[in-house]
């Protein structure tokens, strides 16, 4: 499940524990949804990428966001096919696909095919699972 080329960080539970908040844990490491509109980053559009809050990597571009009307941020694609992994979830009695980060095996959100072009995709994410680092002035 793992991206393919990426260096992959393997931490213990009390490891993971220790480095996240308790939200970012339960995100992450457990796979939870925060609540729609809750999450600081769905309405934002500063300039900057996001990269995962449990190692750093870089996921999307704040060019790529969107206003889905969903609550949480919305992407139309990641900074590059190597920078997630999706796996089948066929939790709740849904049939979805789950997005992951492809380091350390994160659990960010879900890709929908209901976006708008030129991907037609909407990568759905939970902000507690990402940080943002804005762009730096030149």
């Amino acid at each position: 499940m793992s991206g393919a080329g990426v260096e992959q960080l393997v931490l213990s539970d009390e490891e993971w524990r220790r480095r996240l908040t308790p939200e970012q844990y339960e995100v992450l490491r457990r796979h939870g949804t925060e609540r729609a509109f809750t999450g600081c980053f769905a309405g934002t559009h500063e300039p900057g990428t996001y990269v995962c809050a449990g190692c750093g990597n870089p996921l999307f571009r704040s060019g790529e966001k969107f206003e889905s009307g969903t609550g949480w941020p919305s992407f139309t694609r990641p900074v590059s096919e190597r920078a997630i992994v999706e796996v089948p979830d066929r939790s709740y009695g849904m049939i979805r696909t789950e997005v992951r980060c492809a380091r350390c095996d994160g659990h960010l959100g879900h890709v929908f095919p209901d976006g708008p072009p030129p991907s037609g995709l909407r990568y759905c994410m939970n902000s507690a699972a990402m940080r943002h680092e804005p762009d730096r002035a030149g």
